[in-house]
This record gives structure tokens, sequence and C-alpha cells, in this order.
């Protein structure tokens, strides 16, 4: 049967998401009504022929894998700019109690001054005999919103206005320091990394304009008003700036450019799985709770779906994509491919006990399905999990995965996992 749940389940993101969605009250959760489904094989390629050495995934399957992605699901991006231009606005020394030190950096989509930019913020640890390794991730509503530090900008760009203290979608000084829980950055300076993070809405404001706001319209062809197509929707736009920010990386001295770990959750989860599977440089990749359209199967079709996140949500991924609306089948790609294009770096998925919009079991499947290919190019075991683990029970191959307890959210159990796995894949 078609379960009702009561709204006070859901938090969050996804409260929102339930609220946005056509018919919300009518939700399946029910395991033994999902659809029948068959998922591609990654290890074959669209010739038919089976992928058994690790040249024929690198030159062929793969290709084949991330174009499908590109055209289907999440829309092709433009080249980076040639004239990307980047300014250290801030550098200051003396953050807790010493041990890290703060800069703030803009990124310039352009050479005009008006031209779209971004703004880094970057906490590093001071006492730091060498390059460090960073978790670098979008936030949602400014950087000033992830830690109570006066010095941090306040960012005067659209702010979404479901947050508290935002004022006709700005931001206000009351909003310093609203989303700490989801950013230790004592603890993660403490472990001996750094934290980069940038304000998505810099990138591409989240909401529905038709495409005018953000970095889109820097790219449009003569005559062009908004994206084709098979062209990015917003969660490529954001792929799209976290590379562009990794390009900065590599210029700083006191960052290790090798190791920089894509960290994301909810939607930002999608984002950040997309832009690992993207842009190899990024040396680990972690989703964190991102359901439909991140690290969940598709074909599940349970919790959220591809109709109620591109109803709800109709910027986030390509035009193209909306052809899968109870349609999941016909996909020619799912989600455990997009894990899979990962491969052979470090992955990491992690889900939470309450949060059943986003299929904690379709994000721990996908995992799973993705572990033939870390198989093949590894040659040996990559995922240690046949069966789906008891809550706070990680499991930690060069496929990382746990199912917190708990609720839509990123947490500090979670960021101990990411720090933990980050340590083991580094030797540290």
């Amino acid at each position: 049967m078609l379960k009702r749940f009561p709204f006070g389940m859901f938090t969050g993101a996804a409260a929102l998401l339930l609220i946005a969605a056509p018919g919300f009250a009518q939700v399946n959760y029910d395991e033994a009504l999902i659809p029948s489904y068959q998922l591609p094989d990654p290890l074959t390629t669209l010739a038919g022929k089976k992928v058994a050495d690790a040249k024929t995934w690198r030159e062929v399957r793969r290709p084949e894998i991330l174009s499908q992605f590109e055209e289907q699901v999440y829309g092709r991006c433009p080249d980076k700019p040639k004239n990307l231009q980047f300014e250290v606005l801030e550098q200051a020394g003396d953050y807790l109690q010493g041990k890290a030190i703060r800069r703030q950096v803009m990124v310039r989509f352009g050479d005009r001054p008006d031209s779209p930019a971004m703004e880094l913020l970057i906490y590093l640890p001071a006492k730091a005999k060498g390059p460090v390794p960073v978790f670098m991730g979008l936030n949602f509503a400014g950087n000033h919103s992830i830690e109570a530090d006066p010095g941090i900008h306040l960012n005067p760009n659209w702010v979404p206005s479901r947050y508290a203290n935002v004022k006709d979608n700005k931001a206000t000084e009351a909003t310093r320091g609203a989303s700490t829980t989801r950013w230790p950055v004592e603890e993660i300076i403490d472990r001996g990394y750094g934290l980069v993070t940038i304000y998505n809405g810099d990138i591409d404001p989240d909401f529905n304009d038709g495409f005018q706001n953000g970095v889109h319209p820097l790219f449009y062809k003569k005559g062009q008003t908004r994206p084709a197509a098979d062209e990015w929707g917003t969660i490529s736009a954001w792929a799209w700036g976290l590379s562009c920010a990794l390009d900065y990386l590599e210029t700083d001295k006191q960052i290790d450019a090798a190791k920089v770990a894509v960290m994301g959750h909810s939607r930002l989860g999608k984002t950040a799985i997309w832009a690992g599977a993207r842009d190899e440089r990024f040396a680990i990749v972690i989703s964190n709770d991102s359901g439909c359209g991140g690290a969940a199967l598709s074909r599940r079709a349970i919790g959220e779906t591809v109709k109620r996140i591109n109803t709800s949500f109709p910027h986030w991924f390509c035009e193209n994509f909306k052809q899968y609306n109870d349609n999941e089948n016909s996909c020619p790609v799912d989600q455990h491919e997009l894990v899979a294009l990962v491969a052979p770096r470090p992955v990491y998925v992690a889900s939470a006990t309450e949060d059943t919009w986003a299929d904690p079991r379709g994000e721990f499947l996908a995992c799973k399905n993705a572990a033939p290919v870390y198989d093949l190019l590894l040659g040996k075991e990559s995922f240690p999990a046949k069966e789906m683990p008891a809550a706070d029970q990680p499991v930690r191959g060069r496929i990382g995965y746990h199912l917190r307890t708990g609720k839509h959210d990123v947490t500090s159990y979670d960021w101990k996992q990411y720090m933990d796995f980050a340590d083991k894949h580094y030797g540290r």
C-alpha cells in the first residue's frame, strides 16, 4: 500500500521537498511496492562487450557512462573561462586561539568588475609544516553561516528565505554561525586538515528563474536564453564551480591540491558526487544523504522519485532528465554508475535512519553495484559489505558507507567517519 506519513517525521530539506511535491501525502516507502527493474551494467559497453581490463574501462566504458550522465541527467558543462581571476581578499593568522589561519579568496568568472564571482572561505592549520589536505564543499546560506566568526564576509547575494533571520532574501548579522553544527571547523583543524567552503548561490542561486541569474548567461550563444536540453542545470553549474575553486587551490602553496576531498550534503551531496565524477583531480568524493539524483538508485522509485524532484526543482537537472519522470527504467544510466565513475579513487556514501525520503537502502545498493568496477581496477575487493550494515556500523573499503542514526543532516559523527576515511587513504 502507499503509506501516508505525518509531516513531523520530516525535517529541513526533506520537509520542503514534501511540501513542494504535488500529492506529497502519497509517498511510497514500502519495499514490496518497488517496481521491477534491471540495473544497467557498468561493465558492459554500449556495443555489448564485457569490460575485462582497466584500459577498456578508461578508454571506452567510462567515457560512455560519463557522456550519458551529461546528456540525460545533469547536462553538459562549458569549458572553464580562460580568464578566471583569483584575488586573495583577506588573510588572518590567529583564529581558534592560534590554531588556524583564515583566508578569503575571490574567484571571478571573467575579467569585468561585474562578472559573476564566488568567494572561498579557507581555514588551514596554523602550525602545519607543509601543504595540508583539505575538505572542500558548498554551503547553503553563505560562508558566514558556517562559523560564528565576525571576520567572515557577510554574503551580499540572494539567500533562501527559509533560513532564520534572512530578510528579503538577504543575509543579516543574525545569520552568522547558523550552520556551525554542520561544519566542525575546530575538529577538522585539530585533525590536521583544512576546510574550504563556498556559498552555492554565488555560482547559481537555488531558485527557478529560467537560468537568467548565476553563471549560465555567461555562456549563452547569440540569441540563446536558457540552456539547451542537454546542457547544464544548477547542479552541474555548482559542480563546475567546485572545479574552478580547485583551480585556485592548485595555486595555493599551503594546500596539498592532490589531496582535496569534495564533500556535500543533500542537494550539495548530489553536487559533490557529480563534481567528483567529472573532475578526477578530486582525491576523495563524499556524498552525505544525497538521495534521488545523488547516490540513491533512481529505479527503486521509493521516497523521492525522479518525477518528484524534477517537479519540485525543475532547475536542478538538464531538461532531458524530465523524460524519465515515472519512466526510470528507460534512463540509460543509474546512480551506481555515478559512484563507479569515481573509481578507483576513494568514495564515501552516507545515509541516515530517519531520512527515508533519500532512500538509504538505495544509496547502499548503489555502492554495492559500483563495487565490481572498483574490484576490476584495484584487483581486490573494494566494498566489504554484502548486506546493508546496521546503524552506526561504518563499512570502510575503497568504497565507504554508513547508516547514521538520526535525521537528514550532517553531524559530527559523519565528519568523524570522513576524516577517519581520509586518514586511511592518505596513510596518515
